[in-house]
């Protein structure tokens, strides 16, 4: 993996890169691992925070679950770039390549199975990505209980929520069914998204900027689907009703977003655009 101490200074202030570099030495990484080009870890701070790195061979996509929401990467991700750099990780690809090589397809997909039987989240990235039926894998409904569960997780030892949580996992979902024009699919999981961060916004207490802007970013990937999704009338009138609602009841702090999304699509059906 193609990655320098220059590189990782260059992508944090320098106050953020003596921290990072005081957590690898403190030995606060948990856990990291590697699979081809993407890094996975743990690092403890004032709790665990889960990592995410993808290293290109000129990029570096990092990830991570804290609140910190200042310029450049956090001293989490500096911490792990930083024992990349001193021990690379070994690469569990290979392996697993090789032994998929030898693996019987019948007892492949005995082992999918049970694993999908376990591991709910699996099974709906399976679905979004090969299910032929413009049909998410759960209702808005569903999606949203999953999404409250995380802010109850996080409210278990405070009243309110302090960190930064990772909704990565269901914009990974929504974007796999739009890479294959299942635009209703989409806007389920961006619809639960966004209702749910809006009517939670009041347990949050720091991280306002990541909130923010997965609000904006669900708000924004509904519009879009809606957009280019074939909608008869009253179809289109369901979908538009929903940012209706929330401009008219949902959190006071959030209400010009959904009336600014709502005219947007609006204008792009009068328009034909």
């Amino acid at each position: 993996m193609n990655v320098t101490k220059q590189a990782i200074r260059d992508r944090c202030t320098d106050a953020v890169f003596e921290r990072g570099q005081d957590y690898c030495e403190e030995g606060r990484i948990q856990r990291i691992n590697r699979f081809g080009d993407i890094i996975t870890a743990a690092v403890q701070g004032s709790t665990l925070y889960e990592l995410t790195i993808e290293v290109g061979p000129s990029t570096i996509n990092p990830r991570c679950s804290c609140p910190y929401d200042g310029p450049g990467d956090c001293k989490h991700i500096v911490a792990v770039l930083l024992d990349i750099v001193d021990a690379p990780p070994s690469d569990e690809r290979d392996r697993v390549q090789a032994v998929l090589d030898d693996v019987a397809d019948e007892d492949l997909r005995a082992f999918v199975i049970d694993t999908f039987a376990i591991r709910p989240e699996l099974r709906d990235q399976f679905l979004a990505r090969f299910d032929d039926t413009d049909m998410a894998s759960k209702s808005v409904e569903e999606y949203r209980a999953e999404i409250e569960g995380l802010f109850n997780q996080h409210t278990e030892e405070y009243p309110v929520v302090v960190d930064a949580i990772d909704f990565s996992r269901f914009f990974d979902i929504a974007e796999q069914y739009q890479e294959r024009d299942h635009y209703r699919s989409a806007a389920t999981v961006y619809r639960a998204l966004f209702e749910a961060i809006d009517d939670n916004i009041h347990l949050v207490d720091a991280a306002y900027d990541h909130y923010a802007q997965v609000l904006r970013s669900a708000i924004d990937g509904y519009v879009d689907c809606v957009h280019v999704a074939e909608l008869d009338a009253d179809a289109f009138e369901s979908y538009a009703r929903v940012l209706d609602e929330r401009a008219s009841t949902g959190a006071d702090i959030h209400r010009e977003q959904f009336m600014d999304a709502l005219e947007e699509l609006e204008e792009f059906e009068e328009f034909g655009e």
